[in-house]
């Protein structure tokens, strides 16, 4: 396993972070996720791995997920020994003060820890006044509760602000942003990656496989995930006829290394200088996988030749205002 440190802090993490969406009582968010039992089989092997870096967040599956990696964590290894991070929007007050008070409590009580190593934004609050948000919480990182914060999928001007309203408020800044990319979804270059670049903040996107579609040479498989996640379709399914030229790259440059069509996605990300991509895994093997992506080299002719067919997508993962109170799966396919 390599590590790298997120943004400006000391905190160490390893260049592959497990997304926890994948642990939680089936049918309160997915149909697919997997029960605690399993949650722990999968997170003992990222620990085997050397994996230390565990995103989960207060709404996924009506937040079983956090309790599963919180009992997880306790059953194998001492608690600071690992990265965790949650996140916070997608619930009653999303941004404001009371909210995130609140909410930062519920979630060191789901997961059994007096700390959290990142706490992230899961989308910007139309409602909340910036400077609302980062007072409350610069105020969790003065109480100890936080140890760093982040952000997730948002519009480029929008995170400048949120950072901008920090620094001049002598407010922690954001060290770190998770927003949506991929080989198939490239539309943050534009101007949120060179803004995070700019301001040192680390770069650990969601979804680098594409759900999937990154792992393999067809658009569909027979999988639970594949035939129930309506998310995924809703994030993808429009876009199929181009992105698929892209993923028959992938298939191809994967034939000609001997390797895994997801240690080309993932090494695409390490290229683009990806500090800790996501991994969202239902099998052990898949971890396996991701890890074996550290062997795999692209020259500077793959990159582009894995590029080249790119075309501008719909926007997927930033919002342009607040959804209506309760609905988390914000690109469901009805």
């Amino acid at each position: 396993m390599q590590y790298t440190r997120l943004g400006k802090t000391d905190i160490e993490v390893s260049k592959l972070c497990i997304g926890c969406m994948s642990f939680g009582k089936a049918g309160t968010m997915h149909d697919w996720t997997l029960d605690e039992a399993e949650s722990e089989k999968v997170i003992k092997h990222a620990l085997e791995l050397g994996i230390n870096f565990f995103d989960t967040a207060n709404c996924y599956s009506a937040g079983t997920s956090e309790e599963y990696l919180g009992k997880a964590i306790k059953n194998n290894v001492s608690r600071d020994k690992v990265v965790i991070a949650s996140k916070v929007y997608f619930n009653d007050g999303r941004l404001s003060k009371p909210a995130i008070e609140r909410e930062i409590d519920g979630t060191l009580k789901r997961l059994g820890t007096d700390y959290l190593d990142l706490y992230i934004i899961h989308r910007f609050d139309f409602d909340t006044p910036i400077e609302e948000t980062m007072e409350a919480l610069n105020g969790l990182v003065k109480a100890g509760k936080v140890r760093a914060i982040g952000a997730s999928a948002m519009y480029g001007y929008q995170f400048y602000n949120m950072q901008l309203a920090a620094k001049e408020h002598g407010f922690t800044q954001f060290s770190t942003m998770e927003n949506h990319y991929n080989l198939l979804y490239r539309e943050d270059e534009r101007e949120l990656i060179p803004i995070c670049k700019q301001m040192g903040v680390s770069l650990m996107p969601y979804s680098p496989l594409a759900a999937g579609h990154l792992t393999r040479p067809q658009w569909r498989t027979d999988s639970l995930r594949s035939k129930t996640d309506r998310v995924a379709m809703g994030k993808y399914d429009k876009m199929e006829e181009y992105d698929m030229q892209i993923v028959s790259r992938v298939h191809e440059l994967s034939e000609k290394y001997n390797c895994k069509m997801s240690q080309i996605a993932i090494a695409w990300q390490w290229a683009k200088g990806i500090a800790s991509p996501i991994i969202g895994a239902t099998k052990a093997a898949y971890l396996d996988d991701a890890a074996g992506a550290f062997d795999v080299k692209l020259t500077d002719s793959d990159i582009a030749y894995l590029e080249e067919q790119y075309v501008p997508h719909p926007i997927v993962g930033a919002i342009k205002q607040n959804p209506a109170q309760g609905v988390v799966l914000l690109d469901e396919k009805k």
